[in-house]
């Protein structure tokens, strides 16, 4: 029997496909119907300590192979998000859930990691690396002093299950530098990866977004050549322990079956999600399985980071 179960932070979930942090997961509609789907579970939007309009409209755009946002980090405050997922814990014990949260600086990340620790949730978290945070600077997983600093800070107090997202990196002494960093710590998983940032999408002669002049982060079909890089240079060079999520041009069950192939313990779909609503679990979860079944493999583990290479 063909199973696309999974197991992530030692927590088992039927299905190894959830949405991405940003699609289907603003309001608590948007992930009950994420929750009710075939997805395996949801992660929330970003979470800031308090709420966030984000960047004026418009500042997403569904283009011909993909998107282009500028969100600016809209969401509700962590505990708008915080206080469903533990009213959630009560009612669906037997699920597990994830909740991705961000500070605007290093003392405000802390102060919302604090806050988790100290509740009674019993999920995953994710510590959003990929966002912007400070003006003139790079996103802080670009800049390995401040983000082994960070890390070293929040492990010193935090002991429940926490990943990180990361931006894809292009050069390989980057994915070296990176995983020397996370390799200190008992990180439950690295998700590769957010957007491609400071893409530029031209209609006649206009940008098609208002932030940045139009500038935004470009996801879909894209951005999977780099996804899947990133998902396997992190495979190779990771403690076994942390595990990877890949994020990245997940339109159908090939591109979720490729994200496996290279490591992948779960795989999360965005822009297709926003195109194509609750549904696209459905169809992508049944076209992964027939390539599994033409395959022979019966698990996951029966293909995970077993990418082929051409021998010399």
């Amino acid at each position: 029997m063909t199973s696309t179960k999974t197991r992530i932070a030692g927590f088992d979930f039927d299905n190894c496909l959830m949405n991405a942090a940003g699609v289907a997961c603003m309001t608590i509609a948007e992930l009950e119907a994420v929750k009710d789907s075939a997805a395996g579970t949801f992660v929330t939007k970003t979470a800031t300590l308090d709420f966030r309009a984000g960047n004026p409209e418009p500042r997403y755009q569904d283009v011909p192979l993909g998107s282009i946002n500028s969100m600016g980090l809209p969401n509700q405050g962590l505990d708008y998000y915080l206080d469903y997922l533990l009213e959630l814990q009560e009612r669906e014990p037997s699920r597990t859930f994830f909740l991705s949260l961000v500070g605007m600086s290093p003392e405000e990340t802390h102060t919302i990691l604090k806050k988790v620790e100290a509740s009674d949730f019993q999920g995953i978290t994710e510590l959003n690396l990929s966002c912007p945070n400070v003006p003139g600077k790079p996103q802080i997983a670009y800049d390995f002093e401040t983000t082994e600093r960070i890390l070293k800070e929040v492990f010193a107090y935090f002991t429940k299950p926490l990943g990180i997202k990361l931006p894809p990196y292009f050069d390989i002494v980057h994915f070296d530098q990176a995983a020397a960093v996370f390799n200190q710590f008992p990180l439950a998983f690295v998700n590769c990866v957010n957007s491609i940032g400071n893409g530029l999408y031209i209609e006649d002669e206009s940008v098609v977004i208002r932030p940045k002049n139009g500038f935004g982060g470009i996801g879909g079909q894209y951005i999977k050549p780099t996804a899947l890089a990133n998902v396997h240079a992190f495979y190779q060079r990771l403690n076994p322990e942390i595990q990877i999520i890949g994020t990245g041009g997940v339109l159908t069950g090939r591109d979720a079956f490729e994200h496996i192939l290279c490591g992948a313990s779960m795989v999360q779909v965005g822009t297709t999600l926003h195109k194509e609503g609750v549904a696209a679990f459905e169809r992508i979860t049944a076209e992964l399985k027939a390539i599994m079944e033409e395959k022979g493999y019966e698990s996951l583990e029966d293909f995970r980071g077993k990418l082929q290479y051409i021998e010399e």
